[in-house]
Formats: structure tokens, sequence, C-alpha cells
């Protein structure tokens, strides 16, 4: 083990680190995901989000995806440089985009399918107000335009969509109170602002 561990390539330890770090990664998100409602995806636009959407509303740059992206991708390609005995590393590169860009695809597939099925049926939102949710989708400020948020709330996961008064966009992943509702589309602010707000 120790020799082939010193036998590997610069590319083969990239490999080995990467997808290492992004399996570990990946099966944290898992566990969450199981014992919370940790459901929030990370977007990246000029400011660190990606707001990439599908027409279901999930988001393709996620961070379950990329993790998902990386953890494949990087077991192929170091399988591939340990079947070509790390002669053609532009192979393994290769493959290694081609694997870890159908794990992304798989993964967004099936969150679009969880969603779908967990988010059925009519979404009373004005019930909702007070309830502490987590920003899925960037949130514009001062209402111009709408994000998504994510909740436990009415004896299931939801998906709403969501608006701000803020004067900053709601980052992914912000935590975030609903403090109204309108036309189906909940109004929220920052958590913890809020949690200051009540301190003062």
């Amino acid at each position: 083990m120790k020799e082939w561990f010193l036998g590997l390539s610069v590319m083969e330890h990239i490999y080995l680190w990467l997808g290492v770090a992004a399996t570990l990664f990946l099966i944290i998100q898992i566990i969450l995901m199981c014992f919370s409602s940790f459901g929030g995806d990370v977007d990246i636009d000029g400011d660190g989000d990606i707001d990439v959407d599908t027409d279901s509303g999930v988001s393709i740059f996620t961070v379950k995806s990329v993790t998902a992206f990386f953890a494949v991708g990087s077991w192929a390609g170091l399988l591939t440089c340990a079947l070509t005995e790390g002669k053609m590393q532009w192979i393994s590169l290769l493959f290694a985009v081609i694997a870890g860009a159908a794990a992304m695809a798989v993964v967004v597939v099936l969150i679009r399918a969880v969603l779908k099925l967990q988010c059925n049926g009519a979404v009373q939102t004005d019930k909702l107000i007070g309830q502490r949710a987590t920003v899925y989708v960037s949130i514009p400020p001062l209402r111009g335009g709408r994000g998504k948020i994510t909740l436990n709330a009415q004896g299931r996961f939801l998906e709403v969509d969501a608006m701000t008064d803020s004067e900053e966009k709601l980052a992914v992943d912000e935590p975030v109170e609903i403090i109204a509702t309108e036309n189906e589309c909940a109004v929220v602010k920052k958590a913890q602002n809020i949690k200051e707000n009540e301190n003062v």
C-alpha cells in the first residue's frame, strides 16, 4: 500500500485527495439531510452564488451536485490513470469530467424528483408566518424578484417562492424568518437581523 501511494504521480495524488475530500463532504451532506432540514444548496454568481435554475426551480450548480461532480470525477480519473499506467493523463481528465458531469446530472434529477414528491398539494402560506426557513435560491433585494426558501412545515418539506424588503440580497443557505405572505409568496427577513432587533 505504501509503495503504491509513493508511486502515484502528481495527477494521481490530486485525484486521490480531491476524491477523498469530496466523498467525505458528500457523506456529511447525506447525513445532515437525513437528520435535519438541510436542503438548501449553494448557487454561485458574481458574489459567490451560482444561479442557474432548471424549469423546476432546482439549481444545476448546487453544493450536492458540485460535490458529486468532484467525488465521482476524481475517482474516475484515478481509475483511468491506473488502467493506463499514468501514460495518458489527458484521457483520465476527459473521463473524470464526463463521469463528474454524469453524477451532477443524476443528483439534479433526483433532487427535482424528491422536491416534486414532497411539494405536491396546496401550501397554506398564511400559516407559515413566523416560521424559520433556509434560502434555497438567492432572493433579490427590495422585492426585485423572487427566490426560493425551504423549510419543514405542515408536516412535510416545503419549497416556497420568497421575496424580501431587505436592501441586501439574501444568499443561498441564509437563515431567514417568514414575516408575511403575499400572493402565495413568502416575505422574509434575515433571521439574525430579527434576533439583533429583539435584543436592542
